[in-house]
Parts: C-alpha cells; structure tokens; sequence
C-alpha cells in the first residue's frame, strides 16, 4: 500500500454500508439528508421544549428552582462538553456508528425521563439523552458534506438548518399541548418513536465512513476529562449561589476547582497534538470578540427560555400550551429574520448589525420587563415585545457566526465551526443557570419567600421584572462588543462559501 492509500480502519469493517438498492438511486444523497434531517429536528424540539416543562416539574416534585433548572442544565452541561469529543471520535471510528448509536442512546434516555418518579432520576435520565443527542449533532454535517458532494452541500445543509429551525419553533407549543393535554411525561416519550424510525433509517441508509487515515487516530483524552468537570463545577456554583450564598465553602470550592480545572484545561489545550479545542484561534481580535457576544447572546436566549413559562404560567395562569404559542414567537422571528440579517451582512459587514441586533434585543428586554404587570390587556405588549427579541437575535446571529467564521483562516473552518458549538451550548447552560440564580436572588430580596414556589405573583413578577433589565445590560455590553470587534477584512468567494456552508450547519 502506497502512502497516498487511505489506510484502512476498524470503522470500515464495523460499519455496514447503506443497502445497495438505495445507493444506487439516483435520489439517494437526498435520502441520506432527510435522514439525518430527523436528528437535526429532535435535537432542537428537544432544547426548546425542555424549558416550557420547567414549572410544571416544579410543581410535580415540590423542587427549588435551582434544583429544577437542572432538567435543562443538565442537558446542556453534557451536550457543550461532549460535542468536541464525539466529533472527533467519530473521525477515528466511524460516523455511522456513532450516529446511529446515538439515535438508541437518545430513545433510551427519553424513555427513561418519561418513567422518572424522582427529579434525581430525572436528571441522570437526561444526562443519558444529552449523550446521545452529543453523538447525532457531532456527526450530522459531516455526513450531510460527504453524501451530498461539493455540489449539492450548500442545498444540503440548508435543509438541515430548515429542520432545525422547524423544530425549535415548533418546541414550545408543541411541548404546551403535550403538558396540558395528556401530561410532561409525554414531553419525552415523543422522541421514542421518532427515534426508532431514525435508528432503522440511519442503519439502511447512511453510508459507510471513507477515507480515514490510521496516523489521525490521536485524541486528547486529558482535555476530555478535564472539560466536563470544569464545567460542571462552575455551572453547579453558578445555580446554587442563592441557597448556598456567595460565603459559603460550597459556594467558593465549586467555583475555585471550576476555574482552577478549567486553567489547566486552557494550558493543556496550547500543548496538546491534536487539541480538544484550538484555542489559538483565540488570538484574532475579531474572534474572541465574535465568541464572547455570541456567548452573551445564546445566554439571553435560553435565559428568556427559562423565564418566560414562569411568568406566562405563574404570573398570568396562562395554560401550557398558550404560553407555548407565546413562546414560539422568539424561534419564529429569529428564523424569518436571519436569512435576511446573513445576506444584508455580505454587503455591509457584520459589525453595525450585530450592534443593532443586540440594541434591539435590548429594547425588547426592557419593554418586556415593563409589560409583565400580571393584567391580561398586556399579553399583546408581551407577545410583540418576544416576537421583537426575536427579530433582535435574528439580526444578530447570522452576521456574527459570518464574523466568526470570517476572522479564521480558511485551512482551519472546521476547527473554528467547532469552536462556534461549544460557545454556543455553553452559552445556553449559562443562560439557564444564571437567569435561575437570578430569578431566586430577587424574589428572595422581596420578602421571606425562598422560590417561584411560594411567592406571590405579584413577587414573581417583579423578580423575572428585576432579571430582565440586568439581562437587557448584558445585550448592551454584547452591543459594545460587536462594534468593538474591529474592522473586517475582505473575504475571498470560496472562504466566504465555506463560511456560509457552516454557519447554515449550526442551527440556530
């Protein structure tokens, strides 16, 4: 075997390959997509839908905010962490594998969240389904580039986006029916079917991993095992501070050992060959500044996530699946909005929209804070001003992952788009446990009330009141960022595909 000879892996015997009579069809790359389509869809109706079941899980097991916020946090925790992982796992032993593998690993952990009798068991059931969704989302594009062809990737990973987006809108009302019509459990039970069918068409369809080479099977298992715990650990702080209290020794050793992990992480991470995460990336400008808005913004997203069914249910006695549709508005904006905000952002540069996205975001953050006075004449005002945060995000992130990705080199696109995916899901954790912090800080300053449990809607209101205006600062200081990012360097047509090819790949 020459050395321009792909040498052969273990992958390409345990793999089966798609049934030959489906990979002779002329329709089959379009199979394949629609395939992977199903996973794309699941794993946002998952992230969306969690949140809307927060208060009712609250109320079913008698549970502090902070200790219910891990039901999503949870999620989020394990998916940020093992994203990079799987990713390049799955470049060792097989994209099928992992994928499909996946799919069993996601059904049995929805499964088992709908038979959960405890919030413990709860939790450990959907850090089981976050494994799993880690698995499908590490491997989608990579499969989706591979069956479609240079010709075809842009269409592919379109729709891939599309399915994405379907199913981060659809999450929230879908999830309000669920709950009000025959119970939570079902917020869960729902992925089973839809992951069986994925499992059986995932076997029969998706083709066999090609062309891996045996000297690229390194993998950095020491920045694994120190990514998970460093997060864990600061996201544990983060959401215990008010029971605890900043003095506390649980308060300061979860936050010193997060930190202290996550400094030797970054240390190990300039020295490891391949990195976990290419952390040299970091030194343009463009792209820390890109980073640290975007995280800001994913936070505020998901941070909305977790207030919003508190106030609609709570503070309004909305039912589930009215405060869903109300929701499904922010998804929906975005989703209208992004595709303009990407196109405008070719011609004017990203930097003053993703400003005005987040002064947007702002406003919006602001309004809604003043319209949540409990009066039913205000579900207009709260609605529009949702539907408006929506169009605020919707500017923002297309132009700023455009940024991102524009401020890499082109040699190193995956690495960064990589990098992009674990600032988004890290985002989202630290929405959720930051808005729960919060929210229970502030109805605690209000009385003796420990938690959206026992305080009065009024009390609840004003809190989520309180979290709202200190979010609608953060979206000002991501405004601050984005035009202090610096000025754009012009981007040649084929960076600038690839650059459109990923961003469209992540979703929002």
């Amino acid at each position: 075997m020459n050395e321009s000879t792909p040498a052969p892996t273990p992958s390409t015997h345990w793999e089966p390959g798609a049934l030959p009579s489906l990979a002779r069809m002329e329709s089959y790359p379009w199979l394949v997509v629609g395939t992977v389509c199903i996973g794309a869809f699941m794993g946002q109706l998952d992230a969306s839908i969690a949140q809307l079941v927060l208060p009712t899980l609250q109320t079913t097991f008698r549970s502090s905010l902070a200790d219910v916020s891990w039901v999503a946090l949870a999620y989020l925790l394990v998916l940020a962490s093992t994203l990079p992982i799987f990713g390049r796992l799955a470049d060792i032993y097989g994209r099928k594998l992992l994928y499909t593998g996946g799919f069993l690993v996601f059904i049995l952990g929805s499964g088992l969240c709908g038979f959960a009798h405890s919030l413990a068991i709860l939790i450990a059931a959907r850090v089981l389904q976050a494994i799993g969704a880690g698995l499908l989302q590490a491997n989608s594009v990579a499969i989706i580039t591979a069956a479609a062809g240079p010709q075809r990737r842009g269409r592919a990973i379109g729709i891939q986006g599309a399915a994405q987006a379907v199913g981060l809108s659809l999450g929230p009302a879908l999830g309000g029916l669920l709950i009000q019509a025959i119970g939570w459990r079902w917020v869960f039970w729902i992925n089973v079917p839809a992951g069986i069918i994925g499992t059986i068409l995932g076997w029969f369809v998706l083709p066999r991993t090609e062309g891996m080479h045996l000297h690229d099977r390194g993998f950095d298992w020491l920045g694994a095992w120190l990514l998970t715990p460093a997060l864990a650990l600061v996201l544990i702080a983060l959401s215990e501070a008010p029971s605890w209290g900043l003095a506390s020794p649980l308060f300061i050793g979860s936050a010193t050992a997060g930190i202290a992990l996550i400094v030797v992480f970054v240390l190990h991470q300039r020295r490891a060959k391949p990195p976990l995460i290419d952390l040299t990336l970091f030194k343009s400008h463009a792209f820390s500044a890109g980073n640290l808005a975007g995280l800001i913004s994913y936070g505020l997203l998901f941070g909305v996530f977790l207030l919003v069914p508190f106030a609609l249910e709570g503070g309004y006695h909305d039912a589930p699946f009215a405060a869903g549709l109300r929701l499904a508005t922010i998804p929906i904006a975005l989703g209208i909005v992004a595709p303009f905000a990407g196109a405008l952002s070719d011609k004017l540069g990203p930097r003053w929209l993703t400003a005005v996205g987040m002064i947007i975001a702002a406003v919006s953050l602001a309004g809604l804070a003043f319209a949540l006075d409990g009066a039913p004449g205000s579900l207009i005002a709260v609605t529009a001003m949702l539907a408006l945060f929506g169009v605020g995000q919707g500017l923002f992130t297309s132009p700023n992952n455009s940024a991102i990705m524009g401020a890499a080199p082109m040699h190193r696109l995956g690495a960064a788009g990589g990098v992009l995916n674990v600032t988004r899901t890290l985002g989202t954790s630290l929405g959720v446990a930051v808005a729960s912090s919060l929210l229970s800080w502030a109805i605690a300053s209000y009385g003796t009330f420990r938690d959206t449990l026992d305080a009065p809607r009024s009390v609840l209101l004003i809190g989520i009141h309180d979290v709202l205006f200190v979010f609608a600062v953060l979206a000002l200081v991501a405004a601050g960022i984005s035009v202090l990012r610096g000025r754009e360097e012009a981007i040649d047509e084929a960076h600038r595909e690839e650059i459109a090819l990923i961003e469209r790949s992540g979703g929002v």
